[in-house]
């Protein structure tokens, strides 16, 4: 028997035909339908623009902070709302990575950055083990403290707006064979956080127990900087800092050159000898730079001295506490709530103050757009670092500086600027932030050249 078989009309095959099409359409809209679109990724974060430290929507925000020693005392969690109630807006908080003390989990890190928003603070976290690395037993390195911010990574994403990320205190002591490398180190620190994923501010300190008397970072943060654009330096202010010209020589520095930096700790007196605390809070302000004191509570060894308050309580205050807080240029009279928080204004817009020496006088009626100044502001063998001040004569939407360069001089690196170079002519032109310049303004931009650290004479022309 055969089996029996039915073909179907040529009408019935059009509208089966036509049913599959309309099923697989209607699909194919309900699978749309159902993918929401990307969202636009709006700006979150702090940046460095130009200089200094600004939020998201470019507000500028000048650091008002103490240091607490969370890592040491997990139970003094009201301290936060203390150093608030004080005035500060910036609260640097001690962590540990695991090398020298108890590691600090993700979960207690969560609940630091919870108790900072709460009491409308930024936290600037801090890794504690890799003081003094090279000289101090048991240190963690560089890549040590990296390793602890991956192992945290989960819970500091998306909060960029409210957290920087100081990666390791203090990281070299005083050998100078290891402190030669922390240029290095720390880029390679840097590149490894951007390379997992991390967008926050990150701020680095320097070599010398932080102080920087060899000038390492002195000399070697426009390499650091050149790497990553969103990295504050942080210089500690003891013993060496006991003379104002050694203050103001040092932040002048890394002011005029375009380079953010913080004083990260610093306190009214120290072991190794009396920092001019008058000064550094004097001339952060006139500059508008940012500080951090040390510390809120608990110092032993010697030092408790540095203590803000006795024993945690803020009814009982200190002479360095009211010092920071209450005296000429504290926190109470130059803080101001992060704008991300919603405060703003006075006295954290940028600085118009005049400079303490005043400016080497200039041809009282110069010709030209504009002129430019070249100073060589740092050299070693083979190279050195540079300047080059703008100063407008009229009003200017552009400039460009060129010059010849000396036999044997190149440029290596710059910033502040856009350089290039045909032959043994050099030429500079603006950035897109530092054009616009009404006149009898100025504005400088910075380099790293290879060769003889001879100043060449400079044009400067409205572009």
């Amino acid at each position: 028997m055969h089996p029996r078989t039915t073909t179907a009309s040529p009408r019935a095959a059009v509208a089966v035909a036509l049913a599959t099409a309309l099923a697989l359409v209607l699909s194919m809209v309900v699978a749309l339908l159902s993918v929401s679109p990307p969202a636009a990724r709006a700006d979150t974060g702090f940046r460095v623009e130009n200089g200094r430290l600004v939020d998201a929507a470019g507000n500028d925000f000048l650091i008002r902070g103490v240091s607490h020693a969370h890592t040491w005392y997990l139970q003094e969690t009201g301290s936060f709302a203390d150093i608030k109630a004080l005035g500060a807006n910036t609260v640097r908080v001690v962590l540990s990575s695991g090398q020298r003390w108890t590691e600090n989990s993700a979960a207690d890190v969560a609940n630091v950055v919870s108790l900072c928003k709460a009491q409308r603070l930024i936290c600037m976290l801090e890794v504690h083990d890799t003081t003094g690395y090279g000289e101090q037993s048991g240190a963690a390195t560089l890549d040590q403290a990296v390793d602890y911010w991956l192992r945290v990574q989960d819970v500091l994403e998306g909060e960029e707006d409210h957290v920087l990320v100081n990666i390791g205190n203090e990281p070299y002591g005083n050998n100078e064979s290891v402190n030669q490398g922390w240029a290095d180190d720390t880029i390679a620190a840097v590149e490894r956080l951007r390379g997992a994923g991390f967008e926050h501010t990150l701020v680095v300190d320097a070599p010398n127990w932080g102080q920087d008397w060899q000038g390492i970072m002195r000399r070697d943060a426009p390499l650091v900087a050149a790497a990553d654009g969103n990295t504050v330096f942080s210089i500690h202010m003891y013993g060496v800092y006991q003379q104002e010209s050694t203050v103001v020589s040092y932040l002048e520095h890394f002011s005029d050159a375009g380079l953010p930096l913080i004083v990260g700790e610093f306190g009214h007196d120290h072991s190794d000898g009396n920092p001019d605390e008058d000064a550094i809070m004097e001339h952060t302000r006139r500059l508008g730079l940012g500080y951090i004191g040390w510390s809120w509570s608990g110092n032993g060894g010697g030092v408790e001295y540095l203590d803000m308050v006795e024993a945690f309580d803020p009814d009982r205050i200190t002479p360095w506490g009211e010092r920071i807080f209450h005296g000429p240029d504290g926190i109470g009279e130059t803080s101001v709530e992060a704008p991300v928080y919603g405060g703003g204004g006075d006295p954290t817009d940028p600085p118009t103050e005049e400079p303490t020496d005043p400016p080497t006088e200039g041809p009282t009626d110069p010709a030209g757009e504009c002129t430019a100044e070249f100073r060589i502001t740092n050299e070693w063998s083979g190279g050195f670092q540079a300047e080059v001040e703008v100063t407008a004569h009229t009003a200017l939407t552009g400039w460009t500086v060129t010059w010849t360069a000396p036999s044997g001089q190149t440029v290596a690196q710059a910033w502040n600027a856009d350089l290039t170079s045909a032959g043994g002519t050099v030429s500079a032109r603006n950035a897109a932030y530092n054009g616009v310049l009404a006149s009898g303004a100025a504005t400088a931009f910075g380099l790293i050249g290879n060769g003889p650290a001879v100043a060449p004479d400079p044009t400067c022309a409205a572009a």
